[in-house]
């Protein structure tokens, strides 16, 4: 039997950027199979109609942890109604990976559910000219700045255009809460139906701090929640300050 989505005990976590390309399955996926490993089986909502994360749970090999798929893309006339579908009531997370195609009219009705909205970013001049101008829309239309944060992927050290979106995210107020740093480890996890916490540990060593960064965040939830109910200053939020994760050369 399945169970309304609309549940108050339900992480509702929307991974969205207007822009295709910047690690929103990645990142998606990667965030159910570490809830996969850590607690009751969350669902993965694919809403983007190329269907990559119903992909890379096909190649999820049977004798990992359950993560419950559901291709939202086939089931639902519009974004709008991603809240009105059901899911497992052994599910306490529930992970939307959005389509890069979201135009402003729907932001406001994709969003208002949330407890967690997390926008992955590229680290480079187009994609942070891109988010700059989608974040700032997304802030006017539903005014949830403490349920935001900012995911940056695929960076190198010492680029401009990564000193250029932490100027942007600082000036705003957003965290940038994780780097994913430029690795294969990404690759080629993907491609077993498996995240890198799943893989082993001393090939992603470097990489399973940061996704850790990202859960820590995300376990905030009912703080933030607290928070904006009680103080009109985001920066009395642990964690609200603008991180700056260590950043490594190598490729691996």
């Amino acid at each position: 039997m399945l169970t309304s989505i609309d549940r108050h005990d339900l992480h509702k976590i929307v991974v969205l950027n207007p822009k295709g390309g910047c690690g929103k399955t990645t990142l998606s996926t990667n965030l159910a199979s570490f809830y996969a490993l850590r607690d009751s089986p969350p669902t993965l909502m694919d809403c983007d109609p190329q269907g990559f994360s119903m992909r890379w749970l096909d190649q999820r090999p049977d004798d990992r942890p359950v993560i419950h798929g559901i291709n939202a893309s086939e089931r639902i006339a519009q974004l709008a109604d991603i809240f009105k579908l059901e899911v497992s009531p052994d599910s306490d997370t529930v992970i939307f990976d959005l389509p890069g195609n979201v135009g402003y009219d729907k932001i406001h009705s994709i969003t208002y559910d949330a407890n967690s909205i997390l926008i992955p970013v590229l680290p480079s001049a187009i994609d942070v000219y891109s988010a700059t101008r989608f974040i700032a829309e997304l802030l006017l239309v539903t005014q949830r700045k403490r349920q935001l944060a900012i995911v940056a992927n695929r960076t190198r050290q010492n680029t401009k255009s990564f000193q250029m979106l932490k100027r942007f995210l600082t000036s705003l107020q957003i965290p940038l809460i994780a780097v994913l740093r430029d690795s294969q480890n990404y690759v080629h996890a993907v491609g077993q139906g498996l995240g890198i916490c799943e893989m082993p540990a001393y090939k992603v060593a470097k990489d399973i701090g940061q996704l850790q960064l990202i859960i820590d965040w995300l376990d905030q939830r009912h703080m933030r929640q607290l928070d904006a109910a009680t103080s009109p200053r985001f920066e009395h939020l642990p964690g609200a300050q603008v991180l700056t994760p260590v950043l490594y050369k190598d490729r691996s």
